[in-house]
């Protein structure tokens, strides 16, 4: 089985390089927007009334996938890729919860950016506490790791 993806939007930001994203968007204070294409827009009725979002999107810079034990950004082990945040994936989807700070018609303006600028944009879903939210008894590799 196979998908297509096509863009919803555009997601812009001052980052032109991979080595200047913040990692992780919950790290980051830098303003984003996502521009959401015309033909999508009636789809952001009522996105204004949440303080998060999610932003789906593909990492269109990133290399391919050359294997699938990974070295993360915050440690100095090697992981499995699915056990990572990491970048080159074998569908290099990423996704990012960041705040909403206003929307302008088509333009949801961010705080949170940790992509590239000219990334598309995939999808967006609000961000609900009630669903989004776990106790967490575990976190892997990112508990034991060395590097702080």
């Amino acid at each position: 089985m196979e998908f297509l993806f096509k863009p919803t939007g555009i997601i812009h930001t001052p980052f032109l390089k991979e080595k200047e994203t913040p990692i992780q968007s919950a790290r980051s204070d830098t303003s984003g927007t996502a521009e959401v294409y015309p033909e999508y827009q009636a789809g952001l009725e009522g996105i204004e009334g949440f303080s998060h979002i999610y932003l789906l999107y593909g990492f269109h810079c990133s290399s391919p996938v050359s294997s699938l034990l990974v070295q993360p950004y915050l440690d100095d082990k090697l992981h499995g890729v699915f056990a990572t945040r990491f970048p080159s994936r074998p569908n290099p989807i990423g996704f990012s919860v960041v705040r909403l700070i206003a929307r302008e018609e088509n333009l949801l303006l961010f705080n949170g950016a940790d992509m590239l600028d000219g990334t598309p944009l995939f999808d967006i879903k609000p961000y609900i506490p009630e669903f989004d939210i776990f106790s967490v008894e575990k976190k892997g590799w990112y508990q034991t790791r060395k590097n702080p």
